[in-house]
């Protein structure tokens, strides 16, 4: 479990990519293997994977095909930024919301706003998912935990405080690019349990 507040940022060292496996590396000076011992649960742009080796310089993490079809991991390349954040101790703070680390689908950048002191972004997502999207809630966006802004017609909007700004990769995304959106596990279940019970009435 994660709460969509990023602790770090990191580059990927290494891309190993296959028909049937991916395995990413990882430099964050950050962190280190006593922050992220073997075994350990990571989101890497919000995607919970697992940390299977250490290296001198960064470490290791495996990727299923159905997570590089699903996710925007397939676009990554050797230098590109991820955004980090370790599983939640059970004694840590939920600073941000409740987060699985389970990407629902990709959206798209489609507007790119700055501003004087912040960025409006707006993603246009795919029409299965803009139920669970509501102004107001709230949102994983490359695991960064996000008010919604702005939801209507398959389209949501979020505004990047100067710390998301320069804490992590978001600001350099442009139109056109895709991330990793989680919904609100909360509103999933909400919209789901209303949904059963229209049927039955």
């Amino acid at each position: 479990m994660f709460t969509g507040i990023i602790q770090a940022t990191g580059t990927i060292t290494r891309l190993e990519i296959n028909a049937q496996h991916a395995r990413l590396g990882i430099c964050a000076s950050a962190l280190t293997p006593a922050d992220l011992p073997l075994g350990a649960s990571i989101a890497v742009n919000g995607i919970c994977l697992t940390v299977t080796d250490w290296s001198d310089n960064d470490f290791a993490v495996d990727v299923m095909p159905e997570t590089m079809k699903r996710t925007n991991l397939g676009h990554l390349q050797k230098g590109s930024l991820v955004n980090l954040e370790p599983a939640l101790a059970l004694n840590g703070k939920l600073d941000g919301h409740i987060v699985a680390g389970h990407v629902d689908t990709t959206a798209e950048l489609v507007i790119r706003n700055e501003n004087e002191n912040s960025i409006e972004l707006e993603f246009a997502v795919p029409h299965k998912y803009a139920p669970f999207i509501v102004e107001k809630g709230s949102i994983a966006i490359d695991g960064i935990s996000l008010t919604v802004t702005m939801a209507e017609n398959d389209h949501f909007g979020v505004s990047l405080i100067p710390y998301t700004i320069q804490n992590t990769t978001l600001a350099h995304y442009q139109v056109g690019d895709k991330a990793n959106i989680e919904v609100d596990m909360i509103g999933r279940y909400a919209v789901k349990q209303i949904q059963a019970w229209k049927k039955e009435f």
